[in-house]
């Protein structure tokens, strides 16, 4: 019996109540799903007008090229030529595993050989060392009367210091002083005749910013750009992310230069050093890197200082570029010597046992570093005598970030609950910003504009102590994530670099602009 409508046997036949006739049981439900009606009567049908039949397992007739001696010769060959091909291809599959297993062993055995010589050249090195040891005479004990602290007390013997007791530092001696002095002096002589560059742009342009670019320079599972820095001379932006890295990027170009790695923790803080090629970088493993430039290009790790115990939050560089200072949450701040990388002086404030620091910055003329620490307060310090001079209150929150204006006159400093503006003459609070989770302010290099990143980018006008701070251009924080972290003034304040929670790098700037249309374009 076959279906009314495909005129086959059908495999789950089903027959009409109304017409009788039998069809295919998934042709006639389809059929009467659509048109409601039996296909060969034109009778109003539904599901329930078919009935099943039981029957027997149909088995279906054997295709025609089955039926006779060739056929099935031809179809026994196929098989056998399908059997060879796949036999074939297993012994090639076999003969490629052998030769990768031969290989790996071979590098096993290698491997094992030359651990085994390290260790015996290791167990060598020891043996030798402790044989100079005894034959070198004890050195002799260096008087510790008269030795002094970085921070004025005096010293103590090694076998009375504790296990937490800090380490001896050499101190800033009086020729760094007079370095010191001589560079604030200079830098003084030519502030007084500073003039704001014409190539500044103006407040018109800044109006007209607009996201240029956007470039994705960090690792996408940790995103996050946790500091920047930019080196004007040659246009390139150092980035400090989450996720362990630091990034050199030029950005006329629109490449990435660099990336530095040998923190196991975030980077905290990145500075450029003056025009040369160092970079500093600070990272919550507790250590300071610095790096240079090789021959082919690629930045390395020249030193990697451990003077904190706790996490480092920021660097910032004297103007000399000889020297820089690293703050941390272990209530220490540490003055350095760039070419070596020695730890001249570790700085804690005698007066206040817990204090966790921040964020720090060096005053344009380097006699006077700023910090700011978790307990909500800001700190002024005399570099030269590692004396804290004044302390400002007020904030609600961690600092973290802090900005000396070029005129030397202002101190920008960003909390959670917002910015304050602070002038150095009076040591007063002279203005307040509400922008709750501030993460970073900026003043230009010309002192005459100051970004603010927090929830969006605020630019605004600077102007006297009395006079208003017109807010110019707000720019909206496009990485979806709600909070900007970082900003920074290109050369003459010709472009905005923004860095936010994602992991990329964003430029703002006028669109018709050369420069960074290229960078547009590039990217």
């Amino acid at each position: 019996m076959n279906c009314a409508i495909s005129g086959e046997v059908p495999e789950e036949p089903v027959v009409s109540k109304k017409s009788g006739l039998l069809y295919e049981k998934r042709l006639i439900q389809t059929h009467i799903s659509d048109y409601g009606k039996c296909p060969v009567t034109g009778e109003p049908h539904t599901l329930d007008d078919i009935v099943p039949i039981k029957t027997g397992k149909i088995v279906k007739p054997k295709p025609l090229h089955t039926a006779s001696i060739p056929g099935l010769l031809g179809t026994f060959q196929t098989e056998w030529d399908s059997l060879m091909l796949s036999n074939f291809a297993l012994e090639q599959q076999l003969h490629t595993a052998r030769q990768e297993l031969s290989h790996a062993l071979y590098q096993h055995d290698a491997a094992c050989r030359v651990i085994a010589r390290l260790k015996k050249e290791r167990d060598e090195s020891r043996q030798l060392l402790a044989e100079a040891e005894r034959q070198l005479p004890a050195a002799p004990e260096v008087a510790t009367s008269n030795a002094a602290l970085s921070n004025g007390k005096r010293g103590i013997d090694d076998g009375e210091q504790g296990p937490n007791a800090k380490k001896m530092r050499l101190g800033i001696s009086a020729e760094v002083i007079t370095e010191l002095t001589d560079c604030n002096a200079a830098l003084s002589q030519q502030r007084k005749k500073r003039q704001i560059p014409k190539t500044l742009a103006s407040v018109d342009a800044l109006e007209k910013f607009t996201q240029l670019s956007s470039h994705p320079l960090h690792k996408t599972n940790k995103p996050g750009i946790f500091s920047m820095d930019i080196l004007h001379s040659k246009d390139v932006i150092a980035t400090g992310g989450i996720d362990t890295t630091a990034v050199l990027f030029d950005r006329p170009s629109g490449q990435i230069l660099s990336t530095l790695t040998g923190h196991s923790k975030k980077v905290t803080s990145i500075k450029f050093v003056g025009d040369t090629d160092l970079v500093l970088t600070a990272s919550s493993d507790k250590t300071v890197r610095i790096w240079g430039c090789s021959e082919d290009g690629n930045y390395t790790s020249r030193h990697t200082l451990k003077d904190h115990s706790a996490e480092v939050r920021a660097v910032t560089v004297h103007a000399t570029n000889k020297y820089f200072v690293s703050a941390s949450l272990d209530s220490t701040w540490c003055f350095y010597d760039l070419s070596s990388g020695l730890c001249l002086a570790q700085v804690t404030d005698a007066s206040e046992n817990d204090v966790n620091y921040t964020a720090a910055a060096f005053h344009p003329d380097g006699l006077i570093l700023g910090t700011g620490t978790a307990q909500s307060i800001v700190k002024i310090w005399d570099v030269k005598s590692q004396a804290n001079v004044a302390k400002f209150g007020g904030h609600n929150g961690e600092i973290t970030s802090i900005s000396f204006s070029e005129n030397g006159y202002f101190l920008a400093t960003a909390a959670l609950d917002g910015v304050r503006l602070w002038d150095l003459r009076k040591l007063k609070n002279f203005r307040t910003f509400d922008f709750p989770d501030a993460n970073s302010v900026e003043f230009d290099h010309s002192g005459s504009y100051l970004g603010i990143a927090a929830s969006d980018i605020r630019v605004f006008q600077t102007a006297s102590v009395k006079a208003e701070w017109n807010p110019i251009k707000t720019l909206p924080d496009l990485s979806g994530t709600g909070k900007a972290t970082s900003v920074k003034f290109g050369l003459d304040s010709k472009y905005i670099a923004v860095g936010s929670m994602d992991r990329n790098l964003r430029i703002f700037g006028l669109p018709d602009d050369d420069n960074t249309e290229d960078s547009a374009q590039d990217s």
